[in-house]
């Protein structure tokens, strides 16, 4: 296990005005979670201020306003939803989550194209974390067993399982599947160097 030094309170240097995290493109709710990543054992956040938010909002397509108010309640919807995927069955991670989901509600309504649905917040800055929350339900109702955390145990990313047979690992072949395909090779001709070595 490697060595993971503290949170940097920031982004990467190249990072300024890009989306540097590694793994992009998940479900809302598990896009949110990505916010936090590990680069070269370093802890990363891209939510360490508005300006952060404003990436990840707009990297979602979402219009909603990157102030400080939605900061806060994006990153109560962040620690809840760390703890259901932690342990769904947890009172607590389910407490936290139905507070975050207590600030909307979807709105039905018969528009001129035929019914519609409308997500609304008791406040606008609720929005972002209550459509993150709601998305979280929606996995749980469409397939748990599918919402991963990547199985390197150095890495915190977590993923939606869409492969076929469902035996997704790693949050990235390219990235932690490989690097845990070196360690194997590594570990295997370490345990096999000294034997060589015997017979010689």
């Amino acid at each position: 296990m490697s060595a993971v030094t503290g949170d940097t309170g920031g982004l990467p240097p190249a990072a300024v005005g890009a989306d540097p995290r590694p793994l992009q493109g998940e479900p809302l709710c598990l896009d949110l979670l990505n916010t936090r990543w590990i680069d070269g054992g370093t802890r990363h956040d891209l939510l360490r201020d508005t300006g952060g938010l404003g990436l990840w909002l707009a990297g979602r397509g979402l219009a909603d306003a990157a102030t400080p108010a939605a900061l806060e309640a994006t990153l109560h919807a962040r620690e809840a939803l760390e703890a259901a995927v932690t342990d769904p069955r947890d009172p607590r991670a389910r407490e936290l989550l139905n507070a975050v989901l207590a600030h909307g509600r979807v709105r039905r309504s018969l528009g001129p194209d035929g019914p519609a649905e409308h997500a609304e917040a008791d406040d606008p800055a609720w929005r972002p974390a209550w459509l993150a929350a709601d998305d979280y339900l929606h996995l749980l109702r469409t397939a748990p067993d599918r919402i991963r955390a990547c199985a390197n145990d150095d890495c915190i990313l977590h993923f939606y399982d869409v492969s076929k047979n469902g035996t997704r690992r790693w949050c990235s072949m390219a990235g932690c599947g490989n690097r845990a395909k070196a360690s194997r090779h590594y570990a295997r001709t370490r345990r096999t160097a000294p034997q060589e070595d015997r017979t010689q």
